[in-house]
C-alpha cells in the first residue's frame, strides 16, 4: 500500500480510502467515542485512533476491525497524537490536563507531563529528544526528554487557548495557532544540548476566527491553516530575522486560500512531496487539493456526520 489515507470522526467511523479514485476500501467502527485525531505510523504498518479516554491501535495490513492494543490512562478527550521516528513510543495530549508517553508494543505509560489545565495539541522534535505541547491556558511548553523537565514555557497571548502547533521536519521552526485566528512563529536553535526558541514573526491569519490546525510542509516551505471561518490557508514560509522589539512583524504571505468547505475545517495533511492537501470539514467531507491550481481534485464522500481528522503517509518507502 503506497498510499495510506484516513479520516474520521463524530459518526463512530474510520474510513480508509482509496487516494485517486475516492472510493472508501474500508470501514472500521469506533463505538466508543467520536475519533479526535488520526496518526499513522513513520512504517505505515499502524494506525492510532485517539478518542475519548483511550487510543486504539489498528494493523492496517489486517483485516481484522478489532485494535491490536488499547492505550488506556488518559481521562479525558485526547487532542494530539505522534509517533516516534521507529514508532518505538508515542505521546498523547489529553483534556485532562496530561502529556503522556507511551511504550508503542506494551501500551505502558512511561512518563506523564503535568499542564494543569487541557493540553490541545503535542508534537515531537525531529532530534526525539523533546516534545512541544501547547494547552487551553495559553502556554506552549518544550519538554527535555533527556533531563525530564519542562525546559521552556512560553506565553504568546494571555489566556488565549492555543489550539495547535507544528514543527519543522529540518528542527528549524515552531508554529503555533489560537482561538482568535492568530499565528505565532519562532525559530529553534540547537546551542549545547538545549534548544532555544526565538521569535520570528506573529500575524492574524483568520481573522478572529478561530484556528483549528496548524501545520508545516514536509519541505517547510508552506504552512497551512485550517479554521472555522470555513477555509484552510496556505502561506508560504519566508526567511526572516528575528523580531526586534520595535520592529512591526510580518506576516508570511498567503499563497491560497482554500475555500469550497461548508462548515468548519478540522483538521488537514500534506502529501510527502508538499504539492497536495487533504483537509476534513465538518460538512462531512475529506477533500484532496492541488495547491498549486488551488483546485479540489478528489472529494471523499462516505461519513455522515462531520469529518474532524485525517491522515496521510504517502512517503515512497518506509523512513
Amino acid at each position: 500500500m503506497s498510499v495510506i489515507l484516513c479520516t474520521a470522526g463524530y459518526d463512530h467511523t474510520i474510513r480508509f480510502w482509496e487516494a485517486l479514485s475516492g472510493i472508501c476500501s474500508r470501514t472500521i467502527q469506533h463505538p466508543d467515542s467520536q475519533v479526535n485525531r488520526l496518526c499513522i505510523s513513520p512504517d505505515k504498518r499502524y494506525l492510532a485512533a485517539a478518542g475519548h479516554h483511550t487510543v486504539k491501535l489498528f494493523d492496517i495490513r489486517s483485516s481484522n476491525p478489532a485494535p491490536l492494543l488499547v492505550f488506556e490512562g488518559h481521562t479525558g478527550n485526547i487532542t494530539g497524537i505522534a509517533f516516534h521516528c521507529e514508532g518505538k513510543w508515542m505521546v498523547t495530549s489529553s483534556e485532562d490536563g496530561t502529556v503522556k508517553i507511551w511504550e508503542t508494543r506494551s501500551g505502558t505509560i512511561q512518563r506523564s507531563y503535568n499542564h494543569g489545565t487541557p493540553a490541545n495539541d503535542v508534537v515531537i522534535h525531529p532530534n526525539q529528544g523533546e516534545i512541544i505541547s501547547c494547552d487551553r491556558a495559553g502556554s506552549i511548553r518544550l519538554w527535555d526528554l533527556a533531563e525530564n523537565t519542562c525546559a521552556h514555557q512560553l506565553i504568546p497571548e494571555e489566556d488565549v487557548s492555543v489550539t495547535s502547533i507544528t514543527v519543522a521536519t529540518d528542527g528549524t521552526l515552531l508554529c503555533a495557532a489560537n482561538t482568535v485566528g492568530n499565528v505565532f512563529v519562532w525559530r529553534l536553535e540547537q546551542q549545547y544540548e538545549r534548544t532555544t526558541l526565538v521569535p520570528l514573526t506573529q500575524f492574524s491569519a483568520h481573522s478572529s476566527h478561530y484556528i483549528t490546525r496548524i501545520l508545516l510542509s514536509p519541505d517547510v516551505k508552506k504552512l497551512a491553516t485550517c479554521s472555522a471561518d470555513h477555509t484552510a490557508k496556505i502561506w508560504e514560509v519566508k526567511e526572516m530575522e528575528p523580531q526586534g522589539p520595535d520592529s512591526e512583524p510580518r506576516p508570511f504571505p498567503l499563497e491560497a486560500t482554500l475555500t469550497g468547505h461548508q462548515r468548519w475545517v478540522w483538521d488537514c495533511a500534506f502529501s510527502a512531496d508538499s504539492a497536495y492537501l487533504v483537509t476534513a470539514c465538518s460538512d462531512h467531507y475529506a477533500r484532496l487539493w492541488e495547491l498549486h491550481s488551488q483546485q479540489i481534485i478528489r472529494q471523499y464522500n462516505g461519513h455522515h456526520r462531520g469529518a474532524v481528522c485525517v491522515a496521510l503517509n504517502d512517503y515512497s518507502e518506509a523512513r
